[in-house]
């Protein structure tokens, strides 16, 4: 989309001018901004650029006759009630820098909040309870000229008083002619806004879809954020309580409209208070069964180890179908996530990619239509022992799922590693290089040592114990110790989809060697859950 210039305007006021706006009720704060959260320093730092005529950035408004319900003040200040009739000014990047030239110049001398002083003495910005100087002058008295002039009057009775009248003389001029940059959106649609909002991030904080739904969807019978919120309490109790808002919210397209498009997510808010709250309850059922699929098929107990966000969304679309899928059902599932998860296929496509994948997906599970490598291919042999373990990336936390199914236990004593722990958050320490890097990096040992054919679950304690140990020692003597203790080695390392050591000698093969053995071992693993096997 491009602007034209009728549809975009810069203009330069005055503080006075902005804080008249604000208190006709022209200026708001829509409730997707986040609160107000500088501290007193940040504050002080930007009058005390005005009073020198530093650039302190800009704002960007947005005006339009769309009514944002769930609005919010600024900072402490209640804003008054405007009829919807008018156009509405409402901040999209600023309200940080608008809150304190508010706060600071608009305000009432009673009311609460930011209400800084200038010390004339020590000629710096404080607050009345820290300020150390004889002459404090009240900021929002500044618009007030018959305090001023009283203030000034009264300063005359100091040994200091020219230069003291000076420094406030100055201080007034400085505020009063001090003109801050407006770029002002006028006339577009909340479709037009959105990739305008997602681009603006001069405060830190990225604005999403999400937030402008929120606003958008807002009404007296019906709040997006409260039932956003309701569902992430209900899978808390899963522990998938952290799943982003947004993932929420293109569940909610997805159940409600089979596609998660920006487009489509907008077209929510054109719903009914009551459709809106028939679509929450069905996505609410619908990832509750997803998430018990995820962890009962997959043994994924947290948000951190699903491989991508489109897998849980394709998930409770499936669930919104069919509530009880059947055996059959579920072998085609575990098909499509394999493949999707170890090909990568959502790392790239976006919302378009994952939309088509609504209906293919649900018609190769439920329908049998089409087949399982539509979604990807199991990995190359060569990939295990080639790509490095990573945590942000899926074909490592596949591989990390997939060795938790067979119920790993310590190569060092033959205890079962408790995986739903190990599983609840991404924790390095539970997972072991076989041939530890300081001691590759020592030998000089070409290839990658960081390859996921080199990782094993072990328990943080026993990690501990290896360390960075020689494996043509540390491994020979496990297995001796096991072996002492009764333990058959081959079904502890088997576990972990190692060498069995009865048949590959680990004190003097070579690193090489281990990973053509060992990826071999994951290859045919891998391959039986792409087709379906558990």
């Amino acid at each position: 989309m491009q602007l034209s210039q009728s549809r975009l305007s810069t203009e330069t006021p005055t503080f006075g001018d902005l804080i008249a706006d604000i208190r006709k009720g022209t200026i708001k704060i829509p409730q997707f901004q986040r609160k107000f959260i500088w501290k007193e320093p940040q504050a002080f730092n930007l009058l005390d650029s005005v009073l020198n005529n530093y650039p302190i950035g800009s704002l960007l408004i947005w005006r339009t006759d769309v009514k944002l319900a769930a609005e919010r003040n600024i900072g402490n200040f209640t804003l008054p009630h405007t009829d919807d009739m008018s156009p509405t000014d409402y901040v999209l990047d600023g309200q940080q820098r608008l809150t304190v030239i508010y706060s600071s110049l608009g305000a009432e001398s009673s009311d609460p909040g930011f209400a800084p002083i200038y010390d004339l003495e020590n000629e710096i910005f404080s607050t009345l309870g820290e300020a150390t100087g004889k002459w404090l002058f009240p900021m929002r008295l500044l618009s007030n000229t018959t305090k001023v002039l009283n203030f000034r009057t009264g300063l005359q009775t100091d040994l200091q008083a020219d230069t003291l009248q000076k420094r406030l003389d100055a201080l007034i001029d400085a505020f009063s002619k001090y003109k801050l940059p407006v770029v002002t959106l006028k006339s577009l649609t909340l479709e037009e806004v959105c990739p305008i909002f997602e681009r603006i991030n001069s405060s830190g904080t990225k604005l999403s879809t999400y937030d402008l739904m929120v606003a958008a969807t807002w009404s007296a019978q019906f709040d997006l954020n409260s039932k956003v919120d309701e569902i992430v309490h209900t899978l808390k109790a899963k522990s998938f309580g952290n799943i982003p808002p947004d993932a929420i919210l293109k569940c909610l397209a997805a159940v409600q409209f089979k596609s998660i498009r920006q487009d489509q997510i907008l077209q929510l808010r054109k719903l009914s208070a009551a459709e809106m709250s028939d679509v929450v309850v069905r996505t609410k059922e619908a990832l509750l069964r997803a998430v018990d699929c995820l962890t009962t098929q997959f043994g994924i107990r947290s948000w951190e180890f699903l491989p991508y966000q489109a897998i849980v969304i394709l998930l409770c679309y499936l669930f919104s179908i069919a509530k009880l899928p059947s055996d059959v059902d579920l072998t085609r599932v575990r098909k499509w996530f394999w493949r999707a998860a170890f090909s990568q296929r959502y790392r790239v496509g976006g919302e378009n990619f994952v939309s088509k994948d609504l209906e293919s997906v649900a018609d190769f599970v439920f329908k049998n239509i089409g087949t399982a490598s539509d979604f990807g291919e199991a990995p190359r042999p060569d990939i295990w022992m080639r790509s490095p373990f990573r945590a942000n990336n899926s074909v490592s936390v596949a591989f990390i799922l997939a060795l938790a199914r067979l119920h790993p236990r310590n190569i060092t004593d033959g205890a079962f590693i408790d995986t739903v722990s190990a599983l609840s958050s991404f924790n390095r320490s539970e997972f072991h290089h076989v041939f530890p890097r300081a001691y590759l990096k020592r030998a000089q040992t070409s290839g990658e040592h960081n390859a996921n054919a080199n990782i094993c679950m072990l328990t943080a304690a026993e990690n501990k114990l290896i360390s960075d140990d020689d494996p043509h020692t540390y491994v020979p003597a496990l297995v001796a110790k096991l072996a002492a203790a009764g333990i058959n080695a081959d079904e502890i390392f088997s576990s972990n989809l190692l060498p069995s050591p009865s048949t590959f000698d680990y004190a003097t093969k070579t690193y090489s060697e281990f990973l053509h053995s060992r990826s071999a071992a994951i290859d045919e693993y891998v391959k039986n859950l792409c087709d379906g096997g558990i």
